[in-house]
């Protein structure tokens, strides 16, 4: 048998934003405040491809979700070195290593 049998495989990580920095705004924004409360509905219509593409960088399926990653990235965004320093040493007992 090959070196890695037995291991799971791993989920392959999509082009673009990296699920770090994905679960980066996510949490700044949680931390925030700004993923909870009262909701509103939002619309707009967006090209396809660009759509396709937010998609397909991420790895998320749903059209609620990449926008509120969008959002989340335009509140957060200029925060992040800041607040990736200030978590620096800290890793949260539920993070998933994919070891």
């Amino acid at each position: 048998m090959g070196e890695n049998a037995g291991r799971a495989k791993r989920k392959a990580i999509p082009p673009g934003m990296s699920r770090t920095k994905i679960h980066a705004m996510r949490t700044m924004a949680e931390e925030r405040g700004l993923m909870s409360g009262r909701t509103t509905v939002v619309r707009g219509r967006m090209p396809e491809s660009l759509v396709e593409q937010a998609k397909r960088n991420t790895g998320i399926k749903s059209d609620t979700e990449l926008i509120r990653l969008g959002l989340a990235t335009l509140v957060c965004e200029d925060n992040y070195g800041e607040w990736l320093m200030a978590h620096y040493g800290t890793v949260p007992p539920d993070i998933d290593l994919e070891y």
